[in-house]
């Protein structure tokens, strides 16, 4: 389990951290650009010590490379902490090297836990020294990925799979792992149905297996899974974006874990008994109904698997309904909420981890401190609202030219609000009560 990260002279300030996580559930928010992604690609470079893209590159400036002499320049690092079972906490660091313009490659947890990163842009990364050794990768794997045990899947090689040049498969891809099991009726296919099962939202939309079909081009001979849908039975390949990410993201959970238990019984060891996994924007495609049930529903796919693992989940999000699925099973000891915002006087970025306020609203999530909009409505609206709310207070020589009257304000207030916005009652018994005197 990761405890803390922190960094000093990379990333979206020059001092971070330590920032700690609890041990089940983190919920990472924040603007765009400051640094949501980059917190998750350190949480994995402590975890694992390599890099899940393009190694950052220190912030020095040429204002800050004035401040010190050049044998004396601070250094770039990203370190973190870490917890395993019977194990005391350990660190671990990470230096930038200016003479190579390299990171140090540092240390790694010794056989660390299962890490799973799943990233935004459809990259699946997997860390598991038991069941992917580094001998055992392809030599032109290994290439690629440029480090010990870890392995990456591209959104193509997790449908179709990974074969190296012997022509052993190192993952045999949704495809034909799903065709198999259902064909052979095993304990994996009932298994996937039921991790689809629980992370499909109530509702019409349940993700349910149906009969294999052959592919509906001449140029591929295979058969597909499906799932059945109200309106008819869809190839996998041709269902939405939305369904694509998550029928991957319960293949992926479910093939890294059955892995890594395979591989645990052929070597004689014991599996490991959690789990970390990263997921960057996990909302992406998603409409609102999946959206608040996700965080639920893969905890319990989670609590499905063979042998259930615990899990720690690192989660960087924009929508208020993932923050709001999460207040049902909120628990302080074990989950938190970190917020990203930009300090505009000092222009470093602010992380704080606020205590957790069940809002049982969305709205009141968007307009809470967490997302920081003023009205959960269009930019018009809020301008107009805001502009009722000065007039009201008399103060309405601050409002544009164009919402300075009480007829231009209502005039725009009637063309940007629904006959049923709950801003009504006020705006209309504040004035007539003005009138009335």
């Amino acid at each position: 389990m990761l405890k803390a990260v922190s960094t000093q002279w990379v990333g979206p300030r020059t001092h971070m951290g330590p920032i700690g996580f609890r041990e089940r559930v983190n919920l990472i928010t924040g603007d765009n650009g400051l640094g949501k992604s980059f917190l998750l690609d350190v949480a994995w470079r402590v975890l694992t010590g390599t890099w899940a893209g393009d190694p950052p590159i220190p912030r020095f400036d040429v204002d800050l490379l004035a401040q010190f002499k050049t044998d004396d320049l601070p250094a770039a690092a990203v370190a973190g902490h870490w917890a395993r079972r019977n194990c005391e906490n350990t660190w671990h660091g990470s230096i930038f090297d200016f003479e190579t313009f390299r990171w140090h490659k540092g240390g790694r947890p010794d056989r660390p836990e299962i890490i799973l990163y799943y990233r935004v842009d459809g990259d699946f990364l997997l860390m598991d020294s038991w069941q992917m050794d580094w001998y055992h990768l392809p030599r032109a794997k290994k290439r690629k990925q440029g480090a010990g045990s870890m392995l990456r899947i591209r959104p193509n090689e997790a449908w179709n799979g990974i074969r190296a040049s012997n022509g052993n498969a190192l993952c045999r891809g949704l495809i034909e792992d799903w065709i198999t099991w259902q064909c052979t009726n095993s304990p994996e296919f009932e298994l996937l149905t039921r991790v689809l099962g629980l992370l499909s939202p109530p509702g019409l939309e349940k993700l349910i297996p149906g009969e294999p079909t052959p592919a509906p081009w001449l140029r591929d001979r295979r058969l597909l899974p499906t799932i059945d849908l109200p309106y008819g039975r869809v190839p996998v390949m041709l269902a939405s974006a939305g369904m694509q990410r998550i029928l991957m993201l319960a293949y992926l959970l479910m093939w890294s874990w059955e892995g890594h238990l395979r591989a645990c019984q052929l070597i004689r060891r014991e599996p490991e008994r959690s789990i970390v996994v990263l997921l960057d924007e996990p909302e992406r495609h998603l409409h609102p109904r999946w959206q608040r049930t996700l965080v639920p529903s893969l905890l319990e796919a989670v609590g499905a698997l063979r042998n259930a693992p615990d899990v720690q989940l690192l989660i960087s999000t924009h929508s208020p309904l993932v923050l709001s699925s999460m207040e049902p099973i909120f628990d302080a000891s074990k989950d938190q909420l970190i917020e990203l915002s930009l300090d505009e006087q000092t222009g470093q970025v602010d992380i704080n981890s606020p205590e957790w306020t069940t809002r049982g609203d969305v709205n009141a999530w968007l307009v809470s401190d967490t997302f920081g909009l003023r009205q959960a409505r269009s930019v018009p609206a809020e301008i107009a609202i805001e502009a009722a709310k000065r007039f009201m207070g008399g103060d309405a020589s601050k409002n544009p030219s164009h919402l300075q009257t009480r007829e231009q304000i209502h005039g725009e207030l009637a063309r940007l609000l629904g006959d049923v916005d709950p801003f009504w009652p006020r705006w209309i018994v504040t004035t007539e009560m003005e009138n009335s005197q």
